[in-house]
Parts: C-alpha cells; sequence; structure tokens
C-alpha cells in the first residue's frame, strides 16, 4: 500500500510539476529588491532572539549602514508572528535610515515557520544574505555578524576581477 501511495505521488509530481508555496507579501517585495543592480542586504532576524539583539546592542548594524548609504538594507523579522519589530530597530536608531527597509513574514515562531526564503534555506536566525543584480555573493547563515567581515564582504562585492 505504501509504495502504491508513493507512486501516485510521484505520478501527480511528474504530471503538476514540484509542489511551490505562495511567496507572502514581504517576500515578494523582497525578491524584486533584491533585483537591483545596487548591492541589498537582506537580514533575517526576530526582537526576541538574543543573538539578533547583541548584534543591536553592538552598534554595529547601525554603523555600518550609515558608512554604506549606497547599499539597501532589508531588516526581514521571520518566526515572530508577522510583527516587524520596527520598534526594537528604532531603539537603536535603524528604523529611520533613508537606506533601510523594514519587512514582516507573517509566519509564526514554532511549528509552522517558515524554512526557506527567497528559495534559500532558513534555518537559524540571525541569517544575512548579500546580493548585487539578483544573485547572492555571500551567505552567513548561522549567527550573529562580525562586521568587519560584512564591510569587507560589501567592498568585494563591488570589486572588478581581472580574471
Amino acid at each position: 500500500m505504501k509504495r502504491f501511495i508513493f507512486n501516485i505521488a510521484v505520478g501527480l509530481c511528474a504530471v503538476c510539476g514540484p509542489v511551490v508555496f505562495a511567496q507572502s507579501p514581504a517576500e515578494k517585495q523582497l525578491a524584486e529588491a533584491v533585483k537591483a543592480p545596487n548591492i541589498s542586504v537582506v537580514h533575517l532576524w526576530a526582537p526576541w532572539c538574543s543573538n539578533c539583539q547583541a548584534e543591536l546592542k553592538s552598534g554595529g548594524w547601525l554603523k555600518t549602514i550609515k558608512e554604506n548609504p549606497q547599499v539597501k538594507f532589508y531588516f526581514v523579522s521571520v518566526w515572530n508572528g508577522g510583527e516587524d519589530g520596527r520598534a526594537m530597530l528604532a531603539k537603536f536608531e535603524i528604523a529611520d535610515q533613508p537606506n533601510v527597509t523594514i519587512l514582516a513574514d507573517p509566519g509564526p515562531r514554532g511549528a509552522g515557520k517558515i524554512k526557506r526564503l527567497l528559495d534559500l534555506p532558513l534555518s537559524w536566525i540571525p541569517t544575512t544574505w548579500v546580493f548585487k543584480g539578483g544573485d547572492l555573493r555571500y551567505a552567513l547563515n548561522y549567527g550573529e555578524v562580525r562586521f568587519e567581515v560584512l564591510q569587507q564582504f560589501l567592498a568585494d562585492v563591488n570589486s572588478e576581477w581581472d580574471h
């Protein structure tokens, strides 16, 4: 019986194609934004996350944002029930920066949380991705950012390669 059900499922996938989950409005906006020719930094975080709070308290995000006015920064609150965390970002002077956009995934924390965003795996926060022209150039997927490393990544993304 299990084999029969498996064969039906495989047959349906062959006919219907792979299962595709609908993007949230925030993900749709983000998907369009990272296609821009400039650098886009996508930071996935949540206000309840102690590692995310530590990054904010260090002042590294504000310094990096101010030092890179040509870079677009997207703070995307995930696993937070659709709340964007704007109040916490405002507390650290990030919310009103002209090159910052604040978004929220509508999903919950715990069971049912998203595990992919922009067709990339999401298993830990904070997570930070650097895009240019729609291409993922760097991914910091497991923990707090070292801001000197992020700054180097931003410089490298704009470098011209001779080979």
